[in-house]
């Protein structure tokens, strides 16, 4: 009896996280570049219950009655990082990416993952924007909200400082005047021309300015730390690489996925959540009629051992 009431609070604790995952989710339908939650959840392992007759070594005879399943918890909570809808601003300063990267072999589903032909699972590779946190550390993001400081500085909308092909932060000022620039025209693969003369815009050491676009091999190994910023596990750096251009040329890689139609960056639009509404909402409702069952369970054994303990124990 007392094993139930622990496998129903389990239950109670797994649904709660579950609901908690989808609310952020919900809460977070309009910030530009969020990715969707999944809260998943696992079986502790079973136990083989028999029924033993006499002693171990004596004789006697066991009966397998079954299985019985210890609890429920839930496990992790990876991301979906399946391309969002791209919604236009015109926002001169708004950049989304639209990345659909494809792998000969290998079929992608909704979700942004396949198997190849050993089983293995692999996931899709997805680009993101470089900027640099507060605390001088490379992170990523898919949120293209930016604006440019007095300084002339590219920054996201809370601050960072957004890397640029020479992987340092991007700094848009007038040459002549040293003003920051108030518009700029960017091409498909992130390099910022002349709005007025469509001519390359050059940082003080000649080289183009554009911004920096790094390519993740598995996004499921990124942190998420709020704000639609995400930094790279230590020892995982190799899974990233930086898309930057080589001598002042566009870079090989970022212009063949740019060719191919499978990576490019619109100026102008910000790139919605991929939270589906409709889904969570039901997702939501599963959780709480889920919660209420095991909580249920839970007021019935505690009527049980009250009983067990007041009124059986008088007999």
């Amino acid at each position: 009896m007392i094993r139930g009431l622990y496998t129903a609070a389990s239950g109670m604790i797994a649904e709660q996280r579950k609901h908690d995952t989808i609310t952020n989710n919900i809460a977070n339908l309009r910030t530009p570049g969020y990715k969707q939650v999944n809260a998943i959840s696992r079986s502790f392992p079973e136990m083989l219950i028999a029924l033993t007759s006499g002693q171990a070594g004596s004789g006697g005879t066991s009966q397998t009655i079954g299985r019985l399943n210890t609890g429920v918890l839930a496990e992790e909570d990876p991301s979906l990082y399946v391309q969002g809808d791209l919604k236009e601003t015109k926002n001169g300063f708004d950049f989304a990416i639209a990345s659909d990267i494809q792998e000969d072999g290998l079929d992608f589903n909704g979700r942004g993952m396949a198997f190849d032909a050993d089983g293995n699972r692999v996931f899709q590779k997805q680009l993101f924007f470089t900027v640099q946190g507060a605390d001088g550390e490379t992170r990523y993001t898919r949120s293209g909200s930016f604006g440019v400081s007095e300084a002339g500085d590219l920054i996201t909308a809370d601050g960072d400082k957004v890397l640029g092909l020479d992987g340092q932060p991007v700094k848009l000022v007038n040459p002549d005047t040293g003003q920051a620039l108030t518009s700029v025209t960017a091409t498909a693969d992130g390099r910022f021309l002349d709005p007025v003369t469509g001519q390359p815009l050059l940082d003080a050491a000649g080289r183009q300015l554009g911004v920096l676009l790094s390519r993740v091999d598995n996004p499921n190994r990124l942190v998420r730390e709020g704000n639609g910023v995400y930094r790279i596990n230590p020892g995982d750096e190799g899974t990233v690489t930086a898309l930057t251009d080589r001598n002042g040329e566009r870079n090989e890689e970022l212009g063949t996925l740019v060719d191919n139609h499978q990576a490019v960056l619109r100026q102008g639009y910000l790139e919605q959540s991929n939270v589906d509404p409709a889904q969570s909402m039901v997702e939501l409702n599963t959780a709480l009629r889920a919660y209420e069952a095991n909580q249920k369970m839970v007021q019935y054994y505690d009527r049980s051992l009250d009983k067990a303990v007041n009124e059986v124990g008088k007999v």
